[in-house]
């Protein structure tokens, strides 16, 4: 099982975060990683609520929530709405141009360079990488078929073997190898 907070400290971290502190100063006030803080903040906000028993009927018009107490901070949290997490990207007035570049394939860095060219961005390369990756989407690696004729190519790999016992001994030999592009026969 991994390592897991003691419930206390993850309910810390999710109420100083609704009060808005920032992840940074919520890790070094608990004395954690700020890699675990924001973990915790990406699985989910809050506890989990209770799982009914196998068994029990319990109907959703039926249950009600649990009320805190008058005064409590849990009902304070609760009337504001949860503030925005730091401040907005440099990038976001230029979103169009932006989500057009990446629809045409272009790196970061190229419109990072478009940016500051075109629009007199002033802003840093990697506030530009941070604001792209946010749209960015996971595509394969292209795959091509090569076709080659019959005798027109072949990979060649040379290097050591694994080590023969003779009566001589023990040795390494030669390994050469060969094998056509065509047919892919060694």
């Amino acid at each position: 099982m991994a390592n897991q907070l003691k419930m206390a400290i993850s309910d810390s971290i999710f109420t100083l975060h609704q009060r808005g502190w920032s992840q940074r100063r919520i890790a070094r006030e608990l004395g954690l990683d700020r890699e675990t803080v924001a973990r915790y903040l990406r699985q989910g906000q809050g506890s989990k609520p209770a799982i009914a028993p196998i068994g029990s009927t319990v109907s959703e018009s039926s249950s009600k929530p649990a009320n805190a107490p008058i005064g409590s901070e849990a009902t304070e949290t609760v009337a504001k709405a949860p503030p925005s997490i730091g401040r907005p990207s440099d990038c976001e007035p230029h979103r169009v141009a932006i989500l057009s570049w990446l629809g045409q394939g272009l790196s970061a860095q190229r419109i990072c360079q478009d940016l500051v060219q075109d629009h007199g961005f002033a802003g840093s390369y990697y506030s530009v990488r941070r604001f792209v990756r946010r749209f960015e989407h996971a595509s394969p690696l292209p795959m091509r078929r090569l076709e080659v004729g019959p005798g027109e190519e072949m990979q060649v790999d040379f290097g050591r073997g694994a080590a023969i016992v003779t009566t001589e001994g023990r040795r390494r030999p030669h390994v050469f190898r060969l094998v056509l592009s065509h047919s892919r026969k060694g």
